[in-house]
Formats: C-alpha cells, structure tokens, sequence
C-alpha cells in the first residue's frame, strides 16, 4: 500500500511538474513566437495589398457564386474611409455607428459600455470598421439573381435613403433599390436597445417574367485576435448549422483547410465570435440555405462566415418578403439568452462557450450573477458561491475529513505493523488490508470527493475566464479586474521597484495568499515518512502558487478562499473525532534543524 501511496505522489509530482515546464519553456514562448507572426503577416499583407489595390475578390459560396467586388488597400485612416461614402447614423443606448449605403453593410459600429482598459477614459471597444481600414470587419447582406433579375443587391449597391434619418430602438430606417428591369428592393432596419438588427426586405417584381432570387449574408473580417487563444475558449467560426448543430472552427484550421462547408441545413445562425464579442447573422429560418466558413488569400487575405439560401421565384407583379437577423456586440449572458427565446433562435446561448461541463458552467454564471446583483461587487459573489459550493459538497467532505480523522488514529498500529513485517511488503499489505477492514476505514474515501470537485473549479474557471461580466469586474485595493490575473509581483516589491518582472515571474499578492493557504491545509496532517512524499508535501504549495500566478484573479482568490475554509472544516471534523490537529507540530519540525519523525 505504502508502494502505491509513492507512486501516486510521485507520479502527481511528475505530472505538475510538466504541467509548470510547458507553460513557461514552450506555451508562452509559442504564444509570444504567434503574436509577432501575426504583426509580421499584417504588416506584409499591408504592402501588399497597397500594391495591388484594385484586386478582384470574388466570394464563391456553394454552388452559384456570391457577388464579388473590389478588396481595398488596408491601412487608411478610419475617419476618412468613413466619409468616403453616404451613410446612415446608429444611435441606441448600447451601440453607435453608421449603416453604410454602399452595400447596406453593417461596417461601422461601436459598443458604448465597453472601454480597451479598466481605465473609463480609455477609448470604447470597436466592432466593426470599414473594408479599407486594417481592422476591417463588417456584415453584409445581400442577393444573387438569375438572367431575368437583372443587377440585384451587392456588395457594390448604392442604396437610397428612402425613410427615416437616424437608426435608433424608436425610429427604424428604410432604403431603396429599384434596379433597369424595373425590381424593387425596399429594406426596412430597425434595432432594439441592446445588440440585435432586423433587416426585412420587400421585394417586388415589377418586371414582365418571374425571377428566382437566393439571399446571402456573410460576416467578413480581415484580422484575426492579437492574443492566442487558450484552450478552454473557442475564438473563430461558430454556427447552429440546423441539423448539423454546433460548428466550431478555429483560425488555424481554416488558413489551413481553406473552406469548410457544414452542408445544407434549414434554421440556425452563424458568425465569427470572439471572447466577449461576435458578430452573427440568423437567415430566415424556413428557406434552405448552405453554410461555409472561409479563408480568402486573393489579394487580400480576410476571413469569413457565410450562407446562401434556396432561390425563391417571385412571378411578375408579385411581392416576397424576407427577413435576416444580425446580432453584432457583447456576448452579456442574459441578453443572448433573451434573445433566443425571444426570436427562437436554436441553441444561440452557445455563442458563449460553456464547455463540456454546460451543466454546471452555465448553472454556477447564473448563482454568481445572483449573487452579483445582491452585493454589487463579484468577488464578493465568487467568495459567497464559494460558500455555496462548499455546503452542497458538505457530506462528501465531512466523509472525506472523517476518513483522514480516522487514517491518523491507527498510525500508530500501522508503524507496528511495518516493525513487525519488515521487508515484507506482501504480507505488511494484507496486514494493513486487514486493519482497513477491521476500523471499517476505505482508504479510497478521501480521494472521491477531490475528483468530483474538479469539474466543479474547472466550470468555474471558465465562468471568470469567458463571461464578459467578469471582464474588468473589481474586487478591493489593487484588484480592477478579476479576468486578468493580479497585476504585483513580489519581485518588484508589489510595485514599489520602478522596473516591471517578466512574465514568467510575476508573482502576485493573492497568488502568494493561496499559496499559504494550500500550505497551512496541507501541513493540517502528518508529514508523510516517506522522502519522496515528504519532499511533494513540501514543494507542491510553493509549485501552484507559481503555476497560478498567471490565471485570473478571481480565479485565485476563489482557490485562497476554498482552502481557508477547508481548514476550519477539517479543524472542526478532526477536534470532534479526538484527533490531534497537526499544524503546529508540523511547522515546527518543518524549520527546526532535525526534523521530528512523525507520530
């Protein structure tokens, strides 16, 4: 048993060892080694494109091709690409920007409750911006015609203001079109007072035979997220593709495979997202249309999401009316899931990405939440769910703590048992096997609880890390926001040194809190007798206060606060079973000279 005891140390010793030596010697170098990649891209993508500003950039979808138009030279100013062309003003509580009426494209938008910084002076988040700027990120919608159409709406289309003079929740706006076989597109944009745009075109056939018409819409964007993405949180493609449910596509797959196409589907939604924004549109949801995520290197490279729906015909002298959803802002929890009950939007709750663990991801955001607009302050709402977590675990710790209690009362039988079977470690394993039998202990039960709790901390690192709630949300002193991790380092004296530690040594406040923490709980029982646990028991506190000193904030102080309260629990479990408490022994011996065998 004892074998096996060492093993398991030793082989989660190993583990966390390489966890700490592939972040330092290899995840954070690729990640800096990916960011000036993508500096260097941007800037030969500039040349280039400067070079060569009137390249075609045709947008095949499946089957017929979706229109094309020019790819402009990127790196203009974005004030004067704006005043480049006519265009109709944004303005709602949430968002502002302008429609552009070349294309009737969504590429000017700002979201006003959102800063670049913790800081309110800083400038508010950017969305979207005009093709020509090098952040150029827009949504288009648009048609495809056949031989009797004539030129329908395109990516090249001036459209005509034909009501309304603001775009505001109040007063939606109308535009016009009527194109030489006598074809007239009216589109009527109206918003509500968060993030969602209606787009409904009335088309009528004013000419002298039917038309068969296919609705398109794409998000294009021609950069991608400075800062790599991390594995818990999906950054790229995402759609509802009907039938064919949730798509995920990360960037480096599609530079790669070009073009993925989900295939036919009817209903969904699909876009590009980012961590805490995304741009999305929802086709109308009873015509079939045909998916595909792309990445274009003609000219200038860019990246989009896009759908073409089943022509409609629409006979002469006849009407049709289609309607689009585009949802361009925030990823705020509550507001998604408004919206897809509102609009029966399938699955879009999973613009977030909740993870594997949904079932207790999404649960625990909504406890937090509670608890956030009970106290306003949500690291006073990550130490309160804590608690909560702490009482729903109640019985399987108490079980837990019992077990150890009980583990301490038969050491001493245990050390007579090894002076009595010596080298014998087959018959000191039956013997001990026994004795488990005998004090009705299963030396098992301690490990039980530590495993189901996992998924539980790791939904809840995902809660801080992805929910935009959490982004900039302060806690007290030097916290501003709990998403990043805690800005000291004990390397500059928290500051007081005026020079800044590398990444790699930063090593804040609360970090060193929970280092104490995990320290003191661990330091609650025997040291073990063995040298390789006893080296593991020591070591393994000062090894994850390292490791976490680059994850959020809120994360730690989550972890400090837990193990706090682990150790008045077990004080408490142990003190009822008559179980000495070995804290203090332990330190002692710990910085004595010659450490006292354990009893």
């Amino acid at each position: 048993m004892m074998e096996k005891n060492r093993n398991y140390f030793v082989a989660i010793g190993l583990s966390v060892l390489i966890l700490v030596a592939w972040q330092f010697l290899y995840v954070n170098p690729k990640m800096e080694k990916e960011r000036i990649a993508a500096e260097a891209l941007q800037a030969q993508q500039a040349q280039q494109t400067q070079s060569q500003p009137g390249t075609t950039a045709q947008q095949p979808a499946t089957g017929q091709a979706l229109p094309g138009g020019t790819v402009p030279g990127t790196g203009e100013n974005r004030d004067k690409a704006l005043a480049k062309s006519a265009r109709v003003a944004i303005d709602t509580p949430a968002v502002s920007g302008s429609i552009n009426l070349t294309g009737a494209r969504f590429d000017d938008l700002k979201l006003k409750a959102y800063h670049e910084t913790v800081s309110k002076q800083s400038p508010i988040i950017t969305l979207f911006s005009p093709a020509e700027t090098t952040d150029g990120y827009f949504t288009e919608i648009g048609y495809v015609g056949d031989a009797a159409s004539g030129s329908v709406p395109g990516p090249q289309t001036v459209w005509t203001l034909s009501g309304g003079d603001k775009l505001t929740p109040a007063t939606p706006v109308t535009l016009s079109f009527t194109n030489e076989k006598g074809i007239t597109f009216n589109r009527t944009i109206s918003i509500d007072e968060r993030y969602m745009f209606q787009v409904v075109d009335s088309i009528k056939n004013g000419a002298a035979e039917p038309v068969s018409l296919s609705s398109y819409g794409r998000v294009t964007r021609f950069n991608k997220p400075t800062t790599p993405s991390v594995y818990v949180l999906h950054e790229g493609f995402i759609g509802v593709i009907g039938d064919h449910g949730l798509q995920e596509v990360g960037y480096s797959k599609i530079e790669d495979d070009k073009a993925i196409e989900p295939g036919k589907a009817t209903g969904g939604w699909l876009g590009i997202t980012d961590k805490y924004w995304a741009a999305t549109i929802v086709p109308p949801q009873a015509t079939p249309y045909e998916t595909r995520f792309s990445h274009f290197t003609d000219g200038r490279a860019r990246y989009q999401s896009d759908y073409k729906s089943d022509a409609i015909t629409i006979a002469a002298g006849q009407s049709s009316e289609l309607k689009n959803l585009v949802f361009a802002g925030a990823k705020e929890v509550p507001v998604v899931d408004n919206y897809e009950a509102a609009y029966s939007i399938p699955n879009f709750d999973k613009l977030i990405d909740w993870g594997w663990f949904y079932f207790i991801t999404k649960p625990m955001f909504k406890m937090m939440d509670f608890f956030f607009r009970l106290f306003g302050n949500f690291g006073i709402a990550i130490l309160t769910t804590t608690i909560v977590v702490k009482l729903l675990f109640f019985p399987l710790a108490n079980k837990q703590y019992s077990s150890m209690a009980n583990m301490k009362k038969v050491q001493p039988k245990m050390e007579e048992l090894k002076k009595k079977f010596g080298d014998d470690r087959m018959g000191l394993q039956q013997a001990m096997m026994q004795l488990y039998k005998d004090e009705k202990i299963n030396p098992l039960a301690g490990c039980w609880p530590i495993l189901i709790q996992i998924p539980v901390f790791f939904a809840l690192y995902k809660v801080i890390y992805i929910t935009i709630e959490m982004r900039h949300a302060p806690f007290f002193g030097w916290i501003h926001d709990l998403s990043a991790p805690d800005p000291t380092t004990i390397f500059n004296l928290f500051g007081l040194l005026p020079f800044d530690a590398p990444s790699f040594l930063h090593l804040g406040v609360w970090p060193i809190i929970m280092g104490i923490t995990m320290f003191v709980q661990m330091r609650m029982n025997p040291t073990p007798p063995d040298p390789t646990q006893a080296m593991l028991f020591t070591w393994m506190p000062v090894v994850f206060t390292f490791m976490l000193a680059s994850f959020p904030a809120g994360l730690v102080i989550y972890w400090a606060w837990n193990n706090t309260l682990s150790v008045l629990q077990q004080s408490i479990i142990m003190k009822r079973q008559g179980v000495k408490i070995e804290l203090f022994d332990n330190l002692k011996n710990l910085f004595s000279k010659k450490p006292k065998p354990a009893e």
